[in-house]
């Protein structure tokens, strides 16, 4: 069973550098602690996690769409934060989510599915551009939702109502 890593006690004095507010989170962070709220434009998160983070289409704002799940992404995540000018990463997530609103925002996945697959081709034109490789990270995010994010976020439902990683001996919530 997949255990779930609590970045946030590991923050330490970063934590200072995630100053985003809950109320301007994009709808395109996927649940966790960490989001993406009122970002700059300068396409600085993907240089230092292009794993974890990604780009709206129109107006170039970052949002987290994967959480780190290991100290080396939880540095990535950190290191994006510290180089955005707004401090508009939040990562007090966990005291937001609720089960109901993780379900509901799984439930409307579509919704981020819909849209990525809309801005694909702004995003291949951007990349051919300037070298960015949005568009494989879209196309990663959406492999994401299709894949093992319903099992990331099944152990965070866990840790969400239980406050602790689940053991193999523990039924994981449904979605």
């Amino acid at each position: 069973m997949e255990l779930y890593f609590d970045p946030v006690p590991v923050l330490g004095d970063a934590r200072e550098a995630f100053r985003g507010q809950w109320p301007d989170r994009k709808w395109l962070n996927v649940p966790g602690p960490f989001y993406g709220a009122d970002t700059d434009n300068c396409g600085t998160g993907r240089i230092h996690a292009p794993g974890l983070v990604l780009y709206e289409a129109d107006h170039f704002t970052e949002y987290v769409y994967r959480q780190p799940r290991t100290p080396d992404e939880l540095e990535q995540l950190v290191e994006a934060a510290v180089a955005e000018a707004f401090s508009g990463y939040g990562c007090d997530g966990d005291a937001h989510w609720t089960p109901a609103a993780v379900r509901e925002w799984w439930h409307d996945r579509r919704r981020i599915r819909e849209y990525l697959a809309r801005h694909r081709a702004d995003w291949e034109d951007d990349d051919a551009k300037a070298g960015q490789r949005v568009a494989e990270a879209a196309r990663s995010y959406a492999a994401y939702l299709d894949g093992e994010l319903a099992s990331h976020l099944r152990v965070y439902l866990f840790w969400l109502e239980e406050r602790r990683s689940p053991t193999g001996a523990d039924r994981l919530p449904q979605l």
